[in-house]
């Protein structure tokens, strides 16, 4: 008797493998893209790449510039990106306990995951009501090594020597650390197992970052506390990080299984 076979052979389908790829060059892009310009970036054939755009336009997932003649990513992609938010064992499992930690410490707290290797993104999220708040964004996206998140990354997921001294030399920042200094700091993040951003990266605010692993111990996502320098101090970096720590704990026991050990090296 013949044993079955693994499973379905796959079979390439290159329009789709395409769209994907100028949907995900377009993501990253901080600015509209031309025609031109994707062709290049991807390695394809311009007419290809247009007639692609056109039907994603069609579809509203991209947006067209008549004027430029640029391309962008467009709300369209919003249902999808929410639908796939709400099924996220992740987000469902973080909300309620940033709800929480927004509460009792009047800070914003949000939950990010890594998108690729370079940036992340907000998907999750809780605002306290005071007199001033930070406007954060869900899906918001940001460099994977900017502000106290950032540190995290680098401690953690250890990126390679130059290509984190260039990525670094990339970031925009307020006031931006010296790269001796944020060595320093992403050294003391993973002896200590939490980053602090101190007005660097927005000024006046302070940010606490505390990592989430996958199974194999890297860093995979971050729960993240904004708020108020002075108001930060008055709660006490220290005491906060701790209290975001514990519930990182028993978040990733839930999501990884007792046996999980959080910060593996």
């Amino acid at each position: 008797m013949e044993e079955a076979q693994d499973g379905p052979k796959k079979r390439a389908v290159p329009a789709v493998t395409r769209a994907v790829a100028i949907l995900r060059a377009l993501g990253k892009s901080d600015e509209p893209m031309g025609v031109q310009q994707l062709a290049r970036e991807l390695g394809l054939v311009p007419s290809t790449v247009l007639h692609i755009l056109r039907v994603l336009h069609d579809e509203g997932l991209v947006a067209f510039d008549s004027q430029s003649k640029r391309y962008s990513i467009d709300v369209g992609i919003l249902a999808i990106a929410r639908s796939a938010i709400q099924k996220n064992a992740f987000v469902s499992l973080i909300q309620p306990r940033l709800d929480a930690l927004a509460v009792e410490f009047g800070v914003t707290t949000i939950a990010t995951q890594f998108t690729d290797p370079t940036h992340m993104v907000v998907v999750a999220l809780s605002q306290v009501q005071l007199a001033f708040r930070l406007q954060v964004d869900l899906g918001s996206r940001f460099p994977a090594m900017i502000s106290a998140t950032g540190r995290c990354f680098a401690a953690y997921n250890r990126p390679d020597e130059a290509e984190m001294k260039a990525r670094f030399e990339r970031l925009n920042w307020d006031h931006a650390p010296d790269y001796a200094r944020w060595l320093a700091e992403v050294a003391e993040t993973r002896a200590r197992g939490y980053s602090v951003d101190r007005g660097d990266y927005i000024s006046g605010v302070t940010v606490v970052a505390v990592p989430f692993f996958d199974a194999a111990g890297r860093m995979d996502h971050s729960m993240v506390a904004i708020g108020i320098t002075e108001r930060v101090d008055a709660i006490g970096q220290t005491v906060l990080a701790k209290a975001m720590l514990k519930v990182r704990d028993g978040a990733s026991q839930m999501l990884l299984g007792a046996g999980a050990a959080p910060g593996a090296a």
